[in-house]
């Protein structure tokens, strides 16, 4: 058959069973079906004698399950206690069903999987009302239903509102239709392709340039029980230090070392928190890695203990290209130890980046591994303990990375047809398990621009050279949701847009829906105007301090989610479309970039010019965060979105642990404030803590509780805490909204008297001008009362 014709796949001639499944063999070559769990199925078809292996993304290994066999004349069955798959033997094709026979997933039924060349594809139905969700860094709305995509890490800068392919690669998209839902991640690191109904009404579709079909088909009965399945095959994000998900000030570049010290103390003059000074490039000597600009930071260690002595953790630029010059220690060494990547005839690859031209580590490669580690040495000595893997896409002059490259791949030889995807993935692994090693047990901080599926092991991902101006904004959060849904729990933008200046109003309302991001970050390019938060007048300062304390005010609340990511992969950031998957108004134009952030809080981002925004509030009641009036779900209402009032409810039932506000995440607390949002039902949190640096929480020095509330019995029960470690609280203040105000509660069965009182979390705004006053940042009247705090159970009733 000409290598331009369609080749289908099949049919089948023989199959036999194995411990995980079945392995059949077609008239056109190898299928074979595996069991990860009951409810994850792995399907592989290759047109060769054996199957290619793509070693990378997935941890999880086959599991022993008891399945069913059925072999009639048309298809093979096979059952488990959560899914029936079906396989029609001529031509192949796969239907995936829930216990109940409920079509979930099932292949067109004459295109099936088929060859055109090299290129495979495997051809989906699409069934009545589907909608798809997912596939990470992507631009385009939350629903893909009728779009296209392509997975070719590129480095895209200043990449516009439907630009594709960007740099981060995650093949996982969920399908929801007819109130059920299903995953879908395809494991091919060539460029692949989505088809969500694009140009057509018959199918969707994934393909790859070359390589197997693989695919993994996870069953669920939500859409949060599918992420977690899915990282479950990937992994999740690791706890990350607590100075991480502080507040991190960064641009292209600062220097000398005066201006950085001078950044980090205007942050404690100003009071405003921050745990974190990003260095980019100009910190090095001519761009090159491991070396620094002995001019403009004569003392690099110096400064870091400076920088540590005023509670600021560093983090420093790595890019992979090594600048070719002789005497440039890393490249001599890099030529001795073998550790480039090469072409076909041996010699290294050179390409121009910001260096010059350079040699590229092959990270596929365990030496190159060893050798990078070696190198990022110099960095921990001197008290490093983060790191921003950029350019790894990889990216060069020209934009043209040629496809006969050739990589270890661990021991299996591939070209960059194959490597491309996963050469970010791989330096943004080889940085964390070096730093990991080095750093002596403390925890780093690792961020990374280009990635493939299960790079959230080993790095949170921000969304690159963004813009700045309101589609850009609305865009980077619809992108952290996606990776979200992706299995990347640590992501973020650059507050304010990174190329361009962003005005005084753009910047505010970045700022302050920034601060409902997993990673919040500060940033903008050289020869632009200063963006830190005081650099866009007094009311922007103090906006920008209201919204960045109110976060560190969360930070208890907050590294719980974050602990809660590290075990199930649940996003920090949450798409509604996770937890109200089939309420068609997620997904509409308007509301599409709502989300939850963590369980509890929903936050309506809005344009830096609109002073009023029609959210949709789901089912249950919501409190406003500012006066704390309640709102009834179920339906869209307007919501005054003024400069610094970011639109943001607390859902009733929810309990939030907090803190006072701290100037960094070192700073020391005594008291745990316990918010209470009261609500019918019953509801419950799990309180989490460690001292946030190291790995001693692995081996129980933690702090971890359920705080269980009962709107219908008016009482919170904090149970007793696992774990050893003493988080240092003395008292518990716990803060009732929108209770009926009691005198007393009783605590462990002694009577404490309640005081009634107004708060808010927020400082007023200053008066400047001479003639109107400031408009009030809200207050409300709660309910508080005190009590001693225990790593016993606490009862308390009213």
């Amino acid at each position: 058959m000409p290598s331009g014709v369609s080749k289908r796949f099949g049919p089948i001639l023989s199959f036999k069973k194995s411990d995980h499944g079945i392995l059949a063999q077609t008239s056109s070559g190898l299928l074979r079906i595996t069991f990860f769990s009951d409810a994850i199925v792995q399907v592989t078809a290759t047109s060769s004698e054996s199957f290619d292996q793509y070693p990378y993304a997935v941890q999880a290994v086959p599991a022993r399950i008891k399945f069913d066999i059925e072999d009639t004349a048309d298809e093979i069955t096979l059952r488990t206690d959560a899914i029936t798959v079906n396989i029609a033997k001529n031509p192949v094709t796969v239907r995936f069903a829930d216990k109940q026979n409920r079509i979930l997933n099932e292949d067109d039924a004459t295109l099936g999987t088929s060859w055109i060349g090299e290129q495979v594809t495997t051809y989906k139905k699409l069934q009545d009302g589907e909608r798809f969700i997912g596939l990470g860094e992507k631009t385009g709305p939350l629903d893909r239903r009728g779009a296209g995509y392509q997975n070719w890490n590129t480095d895209a800068f200043a990449y516009h509102g439907g630009e594709d392919p960007l740099y981060c690669s995650t093949p996982f998209y969920i399908g929801l239709h007819n109130g059920r839902q299903y995953g879908i991640f395809f494991d091919n690191t060539h460029k692949s392709f989505f088809n969500f109904g694009a140009s057509n009404d018959r199918f969707s579709s994934f393909s790859a340039d070359a390589g197997d079909m693989n695919y993994y088909f996870i069953q669920g009965n939500s859409v949060a029980e599918i992420i977690q399945r899915y990282t479950h095959l990937t992994g999740t994000t690791p706890l990350p230090p607590k100075w991480s998900i502080g507040y991190q000030q960064c641009r292209y570049s600062y220097y000398p070392d005066a201006e950085v010290r001078n950044i980090a103390d205007t942050f404690r003059q100003k009071r405003i928190p921050a745990d974190v000074i990003v260095l980019d490039i100009h910190y090095m000597d001519k761009y090159k890695i491991f070396t620094w600009d002995n001019k403009n930071f004569p003392d690099a260690k110096g400064l870091i203990n400076y920088l540590r002595s005023k509670d600021f953790e560093v983090v420093l630029m790595c890019d992979p290209g090594i600048r070719k010059e002789k005497g440039y220690e890393p490249y001599d060494d890099g030529i001795a130890q073998d550790v480039f990547v090469k072409y076909p005839d041996g010699t290294p690859y050179t390409g121009q980046v910001w260096p010059g031209w350079c040699h590229f580590p092959d990270y596929t490669r365990p030496a190159t591994r060893a050798w990078w580690k070696e190198k990022l040495g110099a960095y921990s000595s001197i008290g490093v303990q983060g790191y921003w893997n950029d350019m790894n896409e990889i990216a060069t002059w020209g934009h043209m990375l040629p496809d006969n490259l050739e990589f270890n791949h661990d021991g299996q030889p591939s070209t960059s047809r194959k490597a491309r995807n996963i050469y970010g993935f791989q330096m943004a692994r080889s940085t964390y398990e070096a730093a990991r090693e080095l750093l002596g047990g403390k925890r780093p901080f690792n961020l990374t621009r280009a990635g493939y599926s299960g790079v959230q092991r080993y790095a949170a991902v921000w969304t690159g050279d963004n813009v700045s101006y309101d589609e850009h904004m609305m865009l980077g959060i619809r992108m952290v949701s996606s990776l979200g849904l992706a299995g990347v729990a640590f992501a973020g933008y650059d507050v304010g847009g990174f190329v361009g200046e962003a005005s005084t109003k753009l910047f505010a309302r970045w700022i302050s829906i920034g601060a409902f991001s997993p990673f919040f970050r500060g940033h903008t390019m050289v020869n632009t105007k200063d963006a830190e938060p005081w650099a866009f007048g007094e009311e922007v300062e103090q906006i920008s301090r209201n919204y960045i304390r109110f976060r560190y005010q969360l930070m208890p609340y907050l590294y719980s989610i974050f602990q809660e990511a590290s075990v199930n992969g649940m996003p920090v950031q949450r798409s509604l479309a996770i937890t109200y998957s089939h309420d068609a108004r997620v997904y509409q134009p308007h509301f599409q970039h709502q989300y939850l952030f963590g369980p509890s809080i929903l936050v309506a981002p809005v344009e830096s010019q609109k002073d009023f925004v029609k959210v949709f509030f789901p089912e249950g009641d919501w409190y406003y965060l500012f006066d704390g009036r309640k709102i009834s779900g179920d339906q869209e209402v307007i919501i005054e979105s003024p400069i610094h009032k970011l639109p943001v409810f607390i859902k009733a039932g929810a309990i939030l642990p907090m803190q006072k506000p701290v100037l960094h995440t070192k700073e020391k607390t005594e008291e745990l404030i316990l918010h209470i949002y009261c609500g019918a039902g019953d509801h419950s949190f799990q309180y989490y803590d460690d001292d946030g640096t190291t790995y001693a929480f692995e081996k129980g020095a933690f702090s971890s509780r359920v705080i269980r509330y009962s709107g219908n019995k008016n009482t919170v029960l904090i149970e007793k805490q696992e774990g050893s470690f003493a988080n240092g609280m003395k008292q518990v203040k716990v803060v009732l909204h929108g209770s009926e105000s009691p005198q007393q509660v009783t605590v462990n069965g002694k009577a404490i008297k309640t005081t009634v009182t107004r708060m808010t979390f927020f400082e007023p705004l200053e008066k400047y001008d001479p003639i109107a006053d400031p408009d009030s940042m809200g207050d409300e009247e709660v309910t508080a009362f005190t009590c001693p705090y225990s790593t016993s159970t606490i009862e308390i009733s009213w």
